[in-house]
């Protein structure tokens, strides 16, 4: 049966010219980053593989290296929490000074209309470059300031999450309904009692979902900038690399895969609390 022009999906030719330029892009972005999937089917890579996972077992369980892998356990998550909490810390006051909606100056022209729009665009400009700047790049440069350890690892989530949280906490605030905040403001309540009473009661739920998912991603970030010597289950990784010991690394790894389990678990069920 033959589709009338009735018929036919009207988005259809739309998205055909998004897939063609998706894969005009794709093709020689594959190209140039010379991925070869082939490569996994060759005898010898093959080979090389296998001994070298074969390297990774048995599991190192003794009872010397499981308490030093329980520790460094603890300390990835209290990295991960204390970096989320004081991001969470620098994010709030930024997303609350940038956000438009709880501008008094939205209710007409009135003084320092141009003092604000100078200040939100200085504040946005901060919370680029706080975000810009990938995390593990803060954790080399804060191991040179406070020393090799955890506290390097807490203030590069910090720094780094506080720029990605100020960012989407003011989308958030954005997009919620401003029409409570608006009456408040017009009734002469501050910006502050607008916010907490017109627009954070509405937007409460996507922000403690968004924070829980970045406190999530910080539990990975704390084991990759363990590498760098920012302590945790990283650094002990590395350290066990180094001394060629598989089967610490293989003990390390399932240990990393469980606290990521269990954060995916924490997450859900505080993102069930808030729903």
């Amino acid at each position: 049966m033959l589709l009338t022009p009735r018929h036919r999906d009207p988005a259809a030719l739309p998205r055909l010219a998004v897939t063609v330029l998706f894969l005009a892009l794709l093709v020689p972005g594959l190209r140039w980053t010379e991925f070869d999937p082939g490569v996994f089917f060759d005898a010898r890579p093959r080979e090389t593989m296998g001994q070298f996972f074969a390297l990774f077992l048995p599991p190192a369980l003794h009872a010397e290296f499981l308490r030093l892998t329980v520790r460094a356990t603890l300390e990835t998550l209290a990295m991960a929490t204390a970096g989320t909490f004081l991001a969470m810390g620098i994010a709030f006051p930024l997303a609350f000074a940038v956000t438009r909606s709880l501008s008094i100056s939205r209710l007409g022209p009135g003084p320092g209309r141009g003092l604000g729009q100078a200040v939100r665009a200085a504040l946005r400009l901060l919370l680029v470059v706080l975000r810009g700047v990938p995390e593990i790049v803060w954790a080399l440069l804060l191991v040179r300031a406070v020393g090799l350890g955890p506290a390097a690892a807490v203030f590069a989530i910090a720094v780094s999450y506080g720029g990605m949280l100020g960012k989407v906490y003011a989308e958030i605030f954005e997009s919620a309904d401003t029409r409570p905040a608006r009456a408040l403001l017009e009734a002469g309540a501050g910006r502050l009692g607008a916010f907490l009473y017109g627009v954070l009661p509405a937007a409460a739920p996507e922000v403690v979902s968004y924070s829980v998912y970045r406190w999530e991603c910080a539990v990975r970030a704390s084991v990759i900038m363990g590498f760098v010597g920012a302590g945790g289950l990283g650094q002990q990784m590395e350290l066990s690399m180094r001394m060629l010991a598989g089967g610490e690394v293989c003990t390390l790894l399932l240990t990393f895969l469980l606290l990521v389990l269990l954060a995916d678990g924490v997450s859900a069920l505080l993102r069930r609390a808030v729903a």
